[in-house]
């Protein structure tokens, strides 16, 4: 439960009068003087010294006019304004208001924008709701947020922009309530429940979860090797969103759903293993992707998978060595049940290409820690078999601030991931290296022909650097913003 929830955003027209509010924010460009609503007024040095640099900030109280304070945020040159910046700018004033026990903010946005307005206003939404998002869920005594209600003055244009914003920005922080509970609080039971709670609230999306009975029956025995060791009992929950009118596109995600990953028999080290409860962002981003489906009723079928499971050392445990058969048919060489990110998902992507028949496949997953290596924290890696796809979401990408970069998979890859005793092995040579190609390699074989796009997110998903809006040691909600970009357009 973010404190997101207890925000009510509401819109005015620029023409309308300024009601009293405890905090005006301004956002203004570089190389301008900011323009202050009538009945407005500050300290004159606080106006001339405000440059307008990108996120540049002065807090003032008011001189006259219906507002006890006020702050300038700078949003730096551009025409259009970077996007980022603008989320940024948003997520400032979230936090000021915040830390100034502000109850009602106003933003007066009083910019000429053009074709722009819209995105812009799309970026302050987002920055605004991800901004004051904060975990409370699980303290005794939680201080409870002061910031009630937000207006936002502007035209039309932005205002139409911001709404989509807000909707985008509950989503992500629906998926980071889900990647920061803890892993007693979010076992797979939970995921599933969550899954059922958003297709409740939507006329158009549906929700099933498959139990390991019926897994079991589809021959998914790489799915159900990961939950042996657990008390909990492995899903594969199956979202679907259809719009009004018939689509012409239907897009499956496949999110990777591990609500704790000790590593089983290759069990990890101690140190920073509690943040293995992360191992389920890809899963929590299809879920806040469908949180967000549910208020922008895009014209495309998006179908949601996440296979979501504990991967515990027990008796019953897989082991090292051990084969298992997925329900292609292929046979794989467990080798190292730390590698087993790509053993459920391996499943779901063979469900998807045989049952949902999608026309693109996009799965997200923590799955290698070479990734971070080879990015750091800043950047998704790509990979698949469709260039187009991976273009798409490289662009998407551009559009979120959720940067992602291509990394390929060759032959050379897959021929490394074929096993010796199996048809395949979980985990490629020693000295091969290239740890997230070969784990792409190893997925390339359960989407068939569909084109598919594979995100490796274990750098993004937590442990960012700081935006203002996220970052630090806890969840991203990555991929969120990045998928509905992207489904937004598909026509």
């Amino acid at each position: 439960m973010g404190i997101a929830c207890s925000m009510k955003i509401s819109f005015k027209t620029l023409s309308a009068k300024v009601t009293k509010t405890d905090l005006l924010v301004l956002l203004s460009p570089e190389g301008k003087t900011p323009k202050l609503p009538s009945g407005v007024s500050i300290p004159k040095s606080v106006a001339t010294s405000f440059l307008g640099k990108s996120r540049e900030t002065r807090f003032t109280d008011a001189i006259d006019g219906p507002a006890e304070r006020v702050l300038l945020i700078g949003l730096g040159k551009g025409k259009p304004f970077d996007l980022e910046t603008v989320r940024r700018a948003a997520a400032i004033a979230a936090q000021k208001a915040e830390k100034t026990d502000a109850a009602s903010v106003t933003f007066w946005v009083d910019l000429k924008l053009g074709k722009s307005a819209e995105d812009f206003g799309q970026a302050l939404g987002e920055g605004l709701v991800m901004g004051a998002h904060r975990l409370v869920d699980f303290k005794r005594s939680p201080k409870k947020s002061s910031l009630k209600r937000v207006v936002i003055q502007s035209s039309k244009e932005i205002s139409s922009g911001a709404k989509t914003g807000a909707i985008v920005g509950e989503g992500n922080t629906f998926a980071r309530r889900l990647q920061d509970t803890p892993a007693n609080k979010m076992r797979p039971k939970d995921m599933v429940a969550e899954a059922r709670k958003i297709a409740k609230g939507s006329p158009r999306i549906t929700a099933k979860a498959l139990d390991e009975k019926a897994m079991k029956k589809l021959g998914m025995g790489s799915l159900l090797s990961v939950s042996r060791g657990s008390s909990e009992p492995a899903y594969l929950i199956h979202l679907v969103y259809k719009p009004a009118k018939k689509a012409k596109r239907k897009i499956c995600l496949v999110g990777k759903g591990l609500t704790f990953d000790s590593g089983g028999i290759s069990i990890k080290p101690s140190a920073r293993m509690d943040e293995m409860k992360y191992d389920m962002s890809g899963g929590a981003a299809v879920l806040g992707t469908f949180h967000a489906l549910a208020g922008l009723n895009p014209d495309v079928e998006v179908h949601g998978l996440v296979p979501t499971s504990e991967n515990m050392p027990d008796a019953s445990s897989v082991k090292p060595g051990d084969v298992v058969t997925a329900s292609n048919g292929l046979t794989i060489e467990v080798l190292n049940t730390d590698a087993e990110g790509r053993l459920i998902l391996a499943d779901a992507l063979a469900y998807a290409e045989k049952t949902i028949k999608p026309d693109a496949m996009i799965d997200l997953a923590t799955l290698t820690g070479a990734v971070v290596v080879a990015l750091g924290h800043e950047l998704t890696g790509v990979m698949g078999n469709s260039k187009t796809l991976s273009d798409e979401l490289v662009a998407s990408g551009q559009t979120t601030g959720e940067l992602v970069w291509p990394l390929p998979i060759i032959d050379f890859h897959k021929e490394d991931m074929k096993g010796s005793v199996g048809d395949l092995k979980n985990i490629g040579s020693p000295s091969t290296g290239a740890g997230s190609c070969t784990a792409g390699a190893f997925l390339s074989n359960f989407v068939g022909e569909i084109p598919w796009a594979h995100l490796d997110i274990a750098g993004t998903a937590w442990g960012a650097t700081s935006r203002d809006y996220q970052g630090g040691p806890v969840g991203t909600g990555v991929g969120v913003r990045l998928l509905v970009d992207y489904l937004k357009k598909q026509k």
